[in-house]
This record gives C-alpha cells, structure tokens and sequence, in this order.
C-alpha cells in the first residue's frame, strides 16, 4: 500500500509517500509543493490543486493522511492555512483515496515518542524509520511522520477483531 502523508500549507506544503507491507515501511518519495507569495491567493490554491494533482497522478498512492490545522496567533495565518488544507483535503478525496486527518501531536507521539517532540526530532526519527531516505527539509519529513502515522493506524486497525 502506497501511502501519501501531507503537511498543508499555503507557502509550502509538505508531502511524503511510503509504501506500507504490514509494519515494514520503505521510503518511495518526498519533497515540497511551493506558492509564490506574490500571486493572489486564488492562484495559489489552484497552484497548489495543479501540483498535488500531478503527484497523485504520477504515484497512484492508495490512500492519504492530512496534518490536521492548530490555531496559530496570526488569525489570518489560520484562515489561508485552512484554506490550503482545504484544497489538499478536496484533491485527494476527489482522486478517490480515503483520507485520515492526524492532530501534530498525535503524530509526534506515534513518531517520536512524545507528543511536543522538536522538528529536529521527527526529522531524526523519519530518517531512522526509513533509512537511506533523502528528506528534502522539515515540511517534507513532517508529511513523511503524517504518513509512517498512517500506516501504523492502519495497521492497528487491521489487527482489531471485528465486532
């Protein structure tokens, strides 16, 4: 199963594709889909649409995770960063994949151990988990963390008894 992990943003988004055998992950892609600040905000969000669009196409994954939104102070930050999750949140369920939303602190916990781990932690931790992966910076190895999250929620859920 090929899992693609996001870390929404409006400036960057972050995003990471894993291939999930029961609890053996191996590292397939990452990187980061960015917006130029100086084009309008409507441009943006279909620059963002267009690109996730062409990772989905190019990857076929079977199934994506979403970082859920925290409240910045800025409540401008806010909106333009629901905004941005929005449209990612759109993309991948128009593309068919069911999509698990995971709160940061339910990642860093899954992840790293605890739940206010430091960017520098989960970046060390994806690299441990999926060694030889090149991250190509932290927005990147956070949707890596969205994804290896993912994949062990699913696990989990698999090995439940049904009722």
């Amino acid at each position: 199963m090929i899992i693609l992990g996001l870390d929404p943003g409006l400036g960057t988004t972050g995003w990471g594709l894993i291939a999930a055998d029961g609890n053996r992950l191996t590292h397939v892609g990452n990187g980061q889909i960015k917006t130029d600040s100086a084009m309008s905000l409507a441009t943006r969000l279909m620059a963002l649409d267009l690109a996730l669009t062409d990772l989905i196409l190019e990857h076929r994954p079977d199934g994506a995770a979403v970082e859920e939104v925290f409240v910045n102070v800025n409540p401008q930050s806010t909106l333009k960063l629901g905004q941005a999750r929005g449209v990612i949140l759109l993309n991948a369920a128009r593309s068919g994949m069911e999509v698990g939303e995971y709160a940061a602190r339910l990642v860093k916990k899954s992840v790293v151990g605890v739940g206010n781990a430091s960017k520098d932690q989960i970046h060390a931790m994806v690299q441990r988990l999926l060694p030889g992966a090149k991250i190509v910076g932290s927005d990147a190895a956070d949707a890596l963390a969205v994804a290896i999250t993912h994949a062990h929620h699913l696990a989990s859920a698999r090995r439940m008894p049904a009722r």
